[in-house]
């Protein structure tokens, strides 16, 4: 228990920054939870309407699970440990192994089986990650999932199933964290790592080669969203497509607007770190485009709760001026960074 007495556990927008942030914490590296966002290239935007999850196609704001913390470790020249398992048996032994050693390990797990989490929160989702504290006597789990208030108690049976859960983004019992020395904590480049995150973020909104990613995929979505009421006669399922986009935005891009906020307040304080005023001033104009994905959410829930009459047009229109807004940012940013 010791372990977890020196574990602080932090409340986060984000599963995946939040625990890297909080694992790098717990290293002895102070970063917060924008900064890590930032540093790996977390930002992103996919609409890809040939992939269904739960029958709907899938559209993203962040990058693909898991690469937020490899990309803060290597960005930071951190060494690290990332292990996934087939056997339920083989993953569960190896946890308690690293419990036992007094280590807090971050793990990826589906919210749907994690009995801890209130049940209107909880749905089939695999990609959710959180920390893993410590093993009580009675073999339930002490964890910290950034995005709940406090630490929570896991009955081990969930644990397993949460993190051997099948289906898109299996977890496959992932367990990761860094591994750093007290006194290389003050020899990291982050000025560099800051710098790496923006190139690469730059590279994919801007320049992505296909039409389905970046700021082209924002522009793709709008266009594939004057189709919906010829694609689907039926009412209830343009509904259905609409908050789809918005829960991904909304609940599962947490923190707000897709993660632009998050995205900000990583571009303010690297500004701040950096002494920049290009990236203060993009992060103020992140900050309006954050609102305009709010603004655009408002008027898909007035859609889907039916006070809101023949609104394609109008809603895709607002993609189109939420992707102009972006693209403007970024451009602004490379002449600077990339």
């Amino acid at each position: 228990m010791s372990d977890l007495i020196r574990f602080q556990h932090h409340q986060s927008a984000h599963c995946e920054s939040g625990v890297t942030s909080n694992l790098l914490r717990h290293a002895g590296v102070q970063i917060s939870e924008a900064m890590s966002f930032g540093i790996g290239s977390g930002i992103f935007f996919l609409h890809l309407p040939w992939i269904k999850v739960m029958d709907i196609p899938l559209t993203s704001y962040r990058s693909f699970p898991g690469t937020i913390f490899k990309k803060n470790c290597r960005r930071l020249g951190i060494a690290y440990e990332y292990r996934k398992f087939r056997d339920p048996i083989r993953g569960a032994r190896a946890l308690d192994d690293y419990l036992r050693a007094g280590r807090a390990v971050g793990i990826q797990a589906n919210i749907h089986w994690l009995s801890y989490v209130p049940e209107k929160f909880r749905f089939q989702f695999n990609a959710h990650n959180l920390v893993v504290c410590a093993r009580n006597e009675d073999g339930s789990y002490i964890v910290s999932d950034p995005v709940l208030e406090t630490t929570s108690i896991c009955p081990a049976s969930a644990m397993t199933r949460a993190r051997f859960a099948k289906g898109m983004l299996a977890p496959k019992g992932l367990i990761y964290f860094p591994q750093l020395q007290e006194n290389h904590t003050d020899k990291l480049p982050l000025e560099n790592a800051i710098r790496s995150g923006l190139r690469e973020t730059l590279r994919r909104m801007l320049f992505s080669p296909v039409p389905f990613a970046g700021v082209r995929g924002i522009r793709f979505l709008a266009g594939k969203m004057r189709q919906w009421p010829t694609k689907y006669p039926d009412l209830a399922m343009r509904k259905l497509h609409m908050a789809n986009v918005v829960r991904m935005q909304e609940e599962i891009g947490t923190g707000g607007a897709g993660f632009r906020f998050l995205y900000a307040a990583f571009l303010q304080e690297s500004g701040e770190r950096l002494g920049s005023q290009v990236l203060k001033d993009a992060a103020r104009n992140m900050t309006e485009a954050g609102n305009a994905w709010r603004d655009f959410a408002t008027l898909a829930a007035r859609f889907c709760k039916g006070t809101l009459e023949q609104p394609f047009e109008e809603i895709s229109d607002r993609l189109l001026t939420i992707a102009d807004q972006e693209q403007a940012i970024y451009q602004t940013l490379r002449r600077h960074y990339l």
